[in-house]
């Protein structure tokens, strides 16, 4: 039961986390405000959080792997 309501808790977080994240270093921010269209601004945003999910998904499959050889 304690399982099943962490699990539960864990994906109402996971859907609760806002789809687009705005992220950037001062240097880069001051950049890309001068540039007009903002199509540079937005490709560096998506890299940025592309790059700071992996890590996130790398250690939620291990802790799962290992959860799952646990349970055997």
């Amino acid at each position: 039961m304690y399982t099943k309501r962490t699990l539960f808790l864990l994906i109402a977080v996971v859907v609760f986390i806002p789809f687009e994240v705005d992220a950037q270093c001062a240097m880069c921010r001051a950049v890309l405000e001068s540039e007009s269209s903002g199509k540079a601004a937005e490709g560096i945003n998506n890299g940025i959080v592309y790059l700071m999910a992996v890590p996130y998904v790398l250690v939620a499959g291990l802790f799962y792997f290992i959860y799952r050889k646990m349970r055997a």
